[in-house]
């Protein structure tokens, strides 16, 4: 099977889950949750074994104290899922709002060069979402994740079926390079 077929394939399937996901992004944000849980209480317990095996003792008892951490978050969020989403959706709407202001810092550091505007949107963009979020916040809590996995699962379906068709239309060493590159 050809490398382009292949990464269409991956994007139609993306596609297609963001569907899913956007048609029950409730289900979805819980989902988020639980696996963000799981990804937690392993984390954490890789954490713990690390930290015994840490030389000094200073060391080693922070290294169990962040593990034993991550583990109580990780089962907080699995035996408490609904909690666990409202937590992450505040947390999605403070990440929203800080990357907002510092892209329109940045922004005015930049007031010289011709990115300036890109950059002042871009950030003012982030800024008006964190106070959408935040505005609507009892009606978007329980779907948020959901429908912002379900955007991202449709986006990068749509950029992979973009380089499938680049890949099968490519000429030449571009085309070489790349599934030499992608194959290994």
């Amino acid at each position: 099977m050809k490398i382009w077929v292949k990464w269409l394939i991956l994007g139609i399937i993306s596609v297609a889950f963001g569907i899913f996901v956007l048609a029950k992004p409730v289900a979805a944000s819980i989902a988020v949750t639980t696996l963000a849980g799981i990804m937690f209480v392993l984390s954490g317990g890789f954490q713990i074994w690390a930290g015994l095996s840490e030389e000094g003792t200073m060391a080693k008892v922070l290294g169990i104290a962040l593990g034993v951490l991550m583990i109580l978050l990780g089962g907080s969020l699995l035996f408490h899922p609904l909690e666990g989403v409202i937590s992450l959706a505040l947390l999605v709407g403070i990440l929203f709002g800080a990357s907002g202001v510092s892209r329109l810092i940045t922004a005015f550091q930049m007031r010289e060069t011709p990115f300036f505007w890109m950059m002042l949107i871009s950030g003012g963009i982030s800024v008006l979402l964190a106070g959408y979020v935040f505005a609507n916040f009892s009606a978007l809590a329980l779907s948020l994740l959901g429908i912002l996995l379900g955007i991202e699962l449709l986006m990068n379906g749509a950029s992979l079926i973009a380089l499938a068709f680049f890949l099968r239309t490519a000429k030449g060493a571009v085309r070489d390079k790349l599934e030499q590159r992608f194959t290994k």
